[in-house]
């Protein structure tokens, strides 16, 4: 969490930043956080206490660097692409593209800060697709977040109109 301070593999103190730079929603089961970066500016070091899906909004290209001194992982990040990431360790996010980066991070607090160990659950278990303009009728609950606004709720399922274009986050692990 912000402020902790962990020790470098070579002994120095790093103070964490959140995982997100804004919260759009909390709640006792999500929080979906605002992640937005300039071509060439780093989301300082963080660490994931929960489970969470990565929801992009504007893309550019990336690299993740760890704590632990790993190699770094390179992503391409795509306007409407998704991932499923569990627990991971100390890390930091540097958008190295030339377009802006932006996304929406869930949090699934059921899955990590509410259990006494976090919990991973299968890719299946989460499931993530866009609408544009159209209706629904959802099984369980779902995390409902607009591409162009601020709109993120939580849907316990039944019937639903999507203006605009959505991401539809399903949480089938609350159902089972």
């Amino acid at each position: 969490m912000k402020g902790d301070v962990v020790l470098s593999p070579s002994g120095e103190e790093v103070v964490l930043v959140d995982v997100g730079q804004r919260v759009l929603h909390d709640d006792p089961v999500i929080r979906v956080w605002e992640v937005a970066l300039e071509p060439g500016e780093t989301h300082a070091w963080h660490l994931h206490h929960n489970p969470y899906v990565v929801l992009s909004v504007e893309g550019s290209e990336g690299r993740m660097d760890w704590l632990d001194g790993s190699e770094p992982r390179f992503v391409h990040e795509h306007r409407g692409g998704h991932v499923y990431r569990p627990v991971s360790p100390v890390h930091r996010l540097t958008n190295i593209g030339t377009t802006s980066y932006r996304n929406r991070l869930v949090e699934l607090k059921d899955l990590g800060e509410n259990l006494p160990e976090p919990l991973d659950v299968r890719h299946d278990d989460v499931g993530v697709r866009t609408v544009v303009d159209r209706s629904l009728d959802l099984e369980g609950p779902h995390v409902l977040v607009a591409l162009d606004a601020e709109d993120v709720r939580l849907h316990p399922g039944g019937p639903c109109r999507f203006d605009g274009e959505w991401f539809v986050v399903e949480l089938a692990y609350l159902s089972r």
